[in-house]
């Protein structure tokens, strides 16, 4: 999960795109797929494997951000004959069209996941696969994985299916219409069902003891020059930057829709263990010392949590809306930091095998669009509803799955990390010397004088050095930022 969602808009010769454009090539990351990967995957775009069964009569439907194109999911949500409700959930069945060992698997295996920038993305598969033969696109019938999953009354699961299918999307949503159809009553059953659903899903999980984190997007805009704050006043709101910082709160319709996922997720990993083969996303119980430093963090911010109150209710009692709770969510995911995946076979399932978010056995299989593993977690959970043995092809590639994830996690994590660094470094250049407000979310063990932290207004995390008093953990700090350059100095501050 990352610790933090930017996105950022304005025009392509700008100087924050021009620094973007210099960190793509100091990372080494690809710049196109190679020809014969390309001729891959064009040929199989015109010639898919398809299935047998067809589906296309189930009025489908995707939710995603209003500019994607990549589909991974689309669904269709009922009510039960006898009570309770049945989920079709088709994923996009990537296998139809990547042939094991060919052009387009071997580039795949080499990326491992997309990358997102902040001005966009570094696809896993080519375009004419992931955004548009594979895609589960409005209108068209594609190949899919099609899960079919029933709860009872109360949400919880008692049966499930999954094969494959032609299927057809009838609408491409978006978060925002979708929350103002189902708040306004102007959804019809299937998409007014995703509440219902989620709903329960939610109370679920905190039945169990999981958790989801509704972490903030940031949005970078550009803006043109105007009057200024004034020097000294650091409050961000100054017309004369280049760029101005601003949030986006998810809505309750993300976290319903993440419900669904995570059915799914959950569903998979119960079938793979049955099976006795399989690829588990696992997260152990975070550690005293990182709660610990989570807690610091909260009365930093101001984020009242109490000793009797668990992690996972304070959690649910933010809004991500108000700047200091979005700030705390951001700091919640080093909690998630130690996930990665195990692999087991002929029955040794892990000990532990949970996800301790999740609370439960989880696998990732809901987006191959965009993430190596779900093709294989797919053609796992086919095969073990069908009583068969995998595919050779897939067997042949699990043990070496959890390093290639691994190695695919840190690069995205670099990308994160450095792009945050350098649209806070764009948001703040020009303004060396000035004043800010901040909070000291934390301070080095044996270097009291060396911390990060969390400015009120923009909200920018960095890191402060240069002082010799130790900094006053969880307190109020004046701040005087030292230094701050897109593409050659991170964002720096020293105690004012």
């Amino acid at each position: 999960m990352p610790r933090r969602h930017i996105r950022v808009t304005g025009a392509a010769e700008a100087p924050l795109r021009a620094a973007l454009r210099a960190l793509r090539t100091e990372l080494g990351v690809p710049d196109g797929f190679p020809a014969d990967v390309l001729a891959e995957a064009e040929a199989a775009a015109k010639a898919p494997r398809l299935p047998g069964h067809d589906a296309t009569d189930l009025p489908m439907f995707t939710i995603d951000p209003p500019t994607s194109t990549d589909l991974d999911q689309a669904m269709h949500l009922a009510r039960r004959a006898g009570g309770g409700y049945r989920v079709h959930y088709a994923i996009a069945d990537v296998a139809a069209f990547v042939t094991p060992g060919g052009a387009v698997d071997a580039e795949a295996h080499r990326r491992v996941l997309t990358l997102y920038f902040p001005d966009g993305k570094v696809p896993l598969h080519p375009a004419v696969l992931s955004e548009g033969a594979a895609s589960l696109l409005p209108g068209e019938p594609r190949p899919a994985l099609l899960w079919r999953i029933d709860l009872d009354a109360d949400g919880r699961r008692v049966a499930t299916d999954v094969r494959r299918a032609l299927v057809r999307s009838r609408a491409k949503l978006d978060y925002a219409g979708v929350q103002r159809r189902i708040d306004d009553g102007t959804a019809e059953e299937p998409l007014a069902l995703l509440r219902e659903i989620g709903t329960l899903r939610e109370r679920l999980e905190r039945e169990r003891g999981g958790i989801s984190l509704n972490v903030p997007e940031q949005e970078i805009v550009e803006h043109g020059p105007g009057p200024g704050p004034g020097p000294g006043r650091g409050d961000g709101d100054g017309a004369d930057q280049d760029y101005q910082l601003a949030y986006r709160a998810p809505l309750p319709a993300d976290g319903w829709n993440a419900q669904i996922s995570l059915l799914t997720g959950m569903a998979a990993a119960d079938l793979m263990t049955a099976a006795g083969t399989g690829i588990l996303r696992t997260l152990p119980t975070a550690p005293d010392g990182a709660v610990a430093r989570l807690r610091r963090s909260a009365r930093a911010l101001g984020v009242d949590w109490p000793h009797h109150v668990s992690y996972a209710d304070v959690v649910r009692s933010l809004d991500p809306r108000e700047p200091r709770h979005a700030a705390f969510l951001e700091e919640c995911t080093t909690l998630l930091r130690g996930a990665g995946y195990t692999v087991f076979t002929d029955g040794e399932v892990p000990t532990p095998a949970v996800h301790a978010a999740v609370a439960d056995e989880y696998t990732h299989c809901t987006a191959p669009l965009r993430r190596l593993v779900d093709r294989y977690a797919g053609e796992l959970c086919v095969a073990a509803v069908a009583g068969q043995e995998p595919p050779e092809w897939v067997r042949a590639a699990l043990p070496a799955l959890p390093d290639e994830m691994a190695a695919g996690a840190r690069r995205a994590g670099t990308v994160e990390r450095e792009s945050i660094d350098v649209v806070e470094a764009a948001l703040l250049s020009g303004r060396i010397g000035e004043l800010f407000d901040a909070y000291v979310i934390d301070v080095k063990e044996r270097e009291p004088a060396v911390g990060t932290v969390h400015l009120e207004r923009p909200a920018v995390v960095a890191r402060i050095e240069g002082g010799t008093a130790p900094l006053p953990l969880g307190e109020w700090l004046r701040v005087r930022l030292t230094q701050a350059d897109p593409g050659r100095a991170k964002v720096l501050f020293a105690p004012a």
